[in-house]
């Protein structure tokens, strides 16, 4: 499934900085909070104890402003606003997780704005039923959305006039003789923290412009230059405020009255009209974004494609009437204090994001990263983690709730498997995580503790090779690199096929949940081409240190198969040969206790790699119920107890759990009768490889076929590593 990018240009409203972004903005802004709950933060905290409140909740804000300022002056930002630019930073997954949320945060939003005038309207009408009205004022919220978003828009210049005449009527109000309460404190029992949290919500405006980002003329330049002047503005007002209120009455009125701006003001009742005009803004700018959040959603694939439908004058109707229709329905529920501690929480996860997909961005450095406006990378982080501790202090269960529910989307859309259309910041941010581990590890000391196997797996059919590379996988745990290669014999332009052959091959191990890369390589011959390649393969301590080979079909092939091992062991790569045999590759789960097999001679120091494999594989799935038997050939009583106790020794040092089993080889009996003898009741057998010179390959080859005929699945194993006999 792919999800197309949205359409970048302008929906053709054509809004500008002012009406579109700073207008929205700075009335959230200048809410709720700031009639009804500045005067008891001052009460608590004192003037300058406010002051410190106001700084620290606004520099977080601001820095969240320049964090999506760099965002958006990087891309050209279609409809979506926030959930736009965390997904095309962050990915669909993170995008989705945040923005289906965020929505729905957008629409009560709306729900809660409605609550707050109804029962504002109960100082000039005591009796006012409360939820009734609050259904009637979403339903107008979103008739004035439907007739014109521009309408809506025009509608806000009058009530930041009203907003302006409230706080000049307090400002000329009050007489400004001396503060009537305490610099810092008294904090009561609510301290810091509990003030901090009551006063946030006021600052986090800043999303009410960014949700209009489709409708804007020119959003990369309207975005950062009406949200940066909202926040700037708010930050005056909120400066100014507390120190009104603080010279105009004592902490304890200013605690027990939330209304205390009608006493204070040179006109009281110049107050309402700017705290019911900044209710309704905040109602109004709420149902604005939450349906274009919903139609960029659409687009991406994420829920339904007909809900982002638009009407003949680029609206989305549909949206807009679905979110009045679920804000309407959440009047019902009466009480939203719950729904309204998690609609904060989701809206502070989504500044967090923003903080950090900022800041990752200016990490990673992708050529593309070119914003206009740059923001540091550690004030972003700073800003995230600001947000995080703000969610912690305001609410800490809703923010866990809103920290799961986000969680559970986000794994439904992975499970989904949505494809999207465009680059997002991840693959930059494993690149730059892959090159400092590299370079890391090339000046790191190498030591057998921490040698891993990192196998090239050589096929020439993955169809038919398949349990090879599952074996391989198993051998690595997951924690080493298995690298698949097919070579094709000729010229690269004799092979039109490479490409499909690859994905093929991809998607074979991508079918089978074999975790492993893919590459296929032409060479002019099979052995001088695994001889190069493996010479080239990886770099930066991520070399491949082990090649693994199916065993040959023919006498010829197992006579050159010497010679190949003989060149990997000048370039120090362990060798691999897969022999299958009688046995699968995976024992029956009703066989009882399986045996791995580990012929050990000491000789040519390829022991310990075996007996390191054999015990990768006892502890890989499906072998977890096999054990390792170290079995050896002697002659004679005496070799047989000091090699018992030395394999002892060797298994209690290397912590590994295996049978020892010495042989003392009867004079008329050769070793190759033993082995074939002694291997038959094995799941898998390891038998060591030695250097074999050239004149005498074809005695070994022969040799090496007449041991294996008709035996379980075999791997020959040369050891060739610089940590030879030092790996267990």
């Amino acid at each position: 499934m792919s999800a197309e990018s949205n359409t970048n240009e302008s929906s053709g409203l054509g809004l500008g900085t002012f009406l579109g972004v700073f207008t929205p903005t700075t009335l959230t802004i200048l809410g709720v909070i700031m009639y009804l709950r500045v005067g008891w933060v001052v009460g608590n905290a004192g003037l300058i104890g406010t002051l410190l409140i106001v700084l620290l909740a606004n520099s977080i804000t601001f820095i969240s402003t320049l964090s999506l300022s760099a965002l958006s002056t990087n891309m050209r930002v279609g409809v979506g606003g926030a959930y736009y630019l965390i997904s095309r930073s962050m990915g669909l997954e993170i995008g989705g997780a945040l923005g289906i949320p965020l929505y729905l945060s957008q629409t009560l939003s709306l729900t809660l704005y409605a609550f707050g005038l109804a029962e504002s309207m109960r100082i000039i009408w005591p009796g006012a039923p409360v939820q009734l009205l609050a259904g009637i004022i979403v339903i107008a919220v979103v008739l004035i959305a439907a007739r014109s978003t521009v309408l809506a828009l025009k509608m806000q210049l009058p009530i930041m006039a009203f907003i302006g005449l409230s706080l000049l009527s307090l400002f000329f109000g009050v007489e400004f003789n001396g503060s009537q309460v305490e610099q810092l404190g008294p904090w009561t029992d609510v301290g810091f923290w509990g003030v901090f949290a009551v006063f946030f919500p006021a600052v986090t405006g800043i999303l009410a412009g960014l949700g209009l980002s489709g409708d804007l003329e020119d959003p990369s330049s309207s975005i950062p230059r009406g949200s940066v002047a909202a926040v700037f503005i708010g930050l005056v007002v909120y400066m100014a405020v507390p120190f009104a209120l603080a010279h105009g009455a004592d902490a304890e009125t200013l605690r027990a009255d939330p209304l205390i701006w009608t006493q204070l003001a040179w006109v009281g009742f110049l107050v309402l009209p700017g705290l019911w005009g900044a209710i309704f803004s905040s109602a109004i700018g709420s149902i604005l974004t939450a349906p274009r959040t919903l139609q960029a959603l659409a687009q991406d694939g994420l829920v339904p494609s007909w809900l982002g439908r638009v009407s003949d004058n680029g609206e989305p109707m549909l949206a807009l009437r679905i979110s009045g229709l679920v804000a309407l329905v959440a009047v019902m529920l009466g009480d939203l204090n719950v729904v309204a501690g998690v609609v904060t929480m989701f809206f502070l996860t989504t500044y967090g994001m923003l903080n950090l997909a900022s800041a990752l961005e200016d990490l990673v450095k992708d050529p593309s990263y070119r914003p206009r406006i740059r923001t540091p990378w550690w004030v972003s982080l700073l800003g995230a983690f600001g947000c995080f501790v703000a969610m912690a202090a305001i609410n800490p269960l809703a923010f866990v709730v809103a920290i799961i529910v986000e969680f559970i989307i986000w794994y439904a859309i992975s499970r989904r498997a949505i494809r999207a259309a465009w680059g997002d910041l991840r693959s930059g941010l494993w690149f730059a995580m892959a090159r400092f581990a590299m370079l890391r590890l090339r000046t790191a000391r190498q030591d057998p503790r921490n040698w891993r196997p990192h196998i090239l797996v050589f096929t020439a059919d993955l169809t038919r090779n398949l349990p090879m590379v599952r074996m391989a996988c198993r051998f690595s745990q997951d924690h080493g690199i298995v690298t698949v290669n097919t070579m094709k014999v000729g010229d690269l332009e004799s092979h039109d096929d490479v490409s499909e052959l690859l994905e093929r091959n991809r998607a074979l191990l991508s079918a089978d949940g074999v975790l492993a890369f893919c590459e296929v390589t032409a060479v002019h011959s099979l052995i001088g081409g695994i001889v190069t390649i493996t010479q080239s393969h990886g770099f930066a301590g991520l070399e491949s240190n082990v090649v693994m080979l199916g065993f040959p079909h023919t006498s010829s092939g197992v006579q050159r198969l010497f010679g190949l091992v003989r060149r990997l062991d000048r370039l120090e790569k362990c060798s691999i040969i897969v022999k299958p045999g009688i046995t699968p590759p995976v024992p029956d789960p009703n066989e009882r206790s399986p045996e791995i097999l580990v012929w050990w001679k000491g000789r040519e120091h390829n022991g310990d790699l075996m007996l390191l494999l054999a015990h990768l594989l006892s502890v890989s799935d499906g072998w977890q119920r096999a054990h390792i038997v170290l079995r050896s050939i002697v002659d004679s009583t005496e070799e047989a107890e000091a090699l018992s106790q030395s394999h002892a020794q060797m298994l209690t040092d290397t912590r590994i759990e295996a049978k020892v089993d010495i042989i003392i080889r009867a004079p008329e009996e050769t070793p190759q009768t033993i082995i074939r003898k002694q291997s038959a009741a094995a799941a898998m057998v390891f038998f060591g490889m030695a250097i074999v010179p050239e004149e005498k390959e074809a005695a070994a080859a022969a040799q090496m076929e007449t041991m294996l005929e008709g035996m379980p699945t075999a791997l020959v194993v040369r050891n060739a590593g610089p940590f030879r006999g030092r790996l267990v």
